[in-house]
């Protein structure tokens, strides 16, 4: 029997120490509020994608995960990302984007997306400037996932922060707020 370590390499970074210590979700925006405007790197689509570019064209979905690493995945966040993943066209075909935000870097997310073959695209934010944005909290190294729903006007119509008793919100649930 062979046994197999896990392989915490490129783990214990700078931006991993940053994270550490918890800090629960103070996101106070209140439905109907427009949200911080961002510009990050999509590394999916090899492109800077801003927020406010959506304004007036399209509902977006915003979907802060948690991925330490480019070899670990949070196991609270991963089912989430393939079932965002997995139901992408659900969504384009409503005319939603989704946009899943991370704090690995261009590197990492570029092994993440062909490890994961993500379809939608993944924003790239190692400074973590964004997550810190909307006050989605952070513990043991990573920021914490959490959901927001934009109209079509960039208004705040739905958020989801995590909780243990809820760590993500459904895709249904997702499709529900942006119809």
């Amino acid at each position: 029997m062979v046994l197999t370590s896990t392989d915490f390499s490129g783990l214990l970074t700078e931006r991993f120490f940053r994270n550490f210590f918890p800090i629960p979700a103070s996101n106070n925006l209140k439905v109907g509020e427009m949200t911080p405007d961002f510009t990050l790197p999509d590394i999916t689509n090899s492109q800077l994608v801003r927020l406010s570019n959506y304004k007036g064209k399209q509902p977006v979905i915003l979907a802060f995960t948690r991925i330490f690493t480019e070899k670990q995945y949070c196991p609270l966040c991963f089912p989430h990302i393939k079932a965002l993943n997995e139901n992408y066209e659900q969504f384009t075909s409503l005319g939603v984007e989704v946009l899943m935000l991370t704090s690995t870097d261009e590197r990492q997310s570029q092994i993440v997306i062909n490890d994961l073959g993500l379809k939608m695209p993944l924003l790239s934010d190692p400074s973590c400037g964004v997550f810190q944005a909307y006050n989605v909290g952070q513990a043991l190294g990573a920021p914490l996932p959490a959901q927001f729903v934009l109209d079509q006007q960039g208004k705040l119509r739905y958020k989801h922060l995590f909780s243990f008793l809820s760590n993500n919100a459904s895709v249904e649930m997702l499709l529900e707020a942006v119809v």
